[in-house]
Formats: C-alpha cells, structure tokens, sequence
C-alpha cells in the first residue's frame, strides 16, 4: 500500500510539473507576442530583422533574465537597448520570468 502511494504521488508530482512547463511555454509564447518581441527579434526568436538585434532563442534564462533586468532598470544602456527599455517599462518580474523560461526552451 506505502509503496502504491508513493507511485502515486510520485505520477501526480509528474503530471503537476508537466502541466506547469505547458503553462509556462504557452505563457511565454503569449507574452512574446503581446509584448511586441516579434517584430524584432523574428515570430521564432531567431529571425531578427536587422543583424545587429540578437537571435534570443535557446539563451540560458538566467542571462536572458539579467540582460532583460538590466535594460530596464537602465544597467544595459547602449544604441540598442532604447527601443527595448520603452518596451520593458511595462513588462514585470513575473513575465521576465516567463519569457526567459520560454525563450530558454526555443531551440
């Protein structure tokens, strides 16, 4: 019986987890596309639309978090990160996370 339970919520930890990287990926894709990172960074985040705008696609999320942190909070100031710190004044913690997780998942 012990072990039978332990079957069970170890089935039910994975379910839990497997809905949750679901969520986050369809989140994260909804959150890309509503917050405008198409237009530059290309529909699959790899297909910039000038060669100096990064493919961010498959980046680690910890960096794309920190780089997305930085432009916001005026870190990262450089010729390029004008649009995008327009563009993260509206975007909040919890959606950094998602995206970066998101993005992370792109390969």
């Amino acid at each position: 019986m012990v072990k039978l339970i332990k079957l069970s919520t170890a089935f039910a930890t994975s379910i839990i987890i497997s809905l949750s990287s679901t969520a986050i990926a369809a989140d994260g894709a909804a959150t890309y596309t509503a917050k405008g990172c198409p237009a530059c960074h290309g529909a699959d985040a790899k297909s910039p639309i000038l060669p100096a705008y990064p493919k961010i696609a498959g980046q680690a999320k910890e960096y794309l978090s920190q780089q997305l942190k930085d432009i916001k909070s005026g870190a990262r100031n450089n010729g390029q990160t004008v649009i995008m710190k327009a563009i993260m004044a509206s975007v909040s913690e919890d959606e950094i996370k998602t995206l970066s997780k998101y993005l992370e998942g792109l390969k």
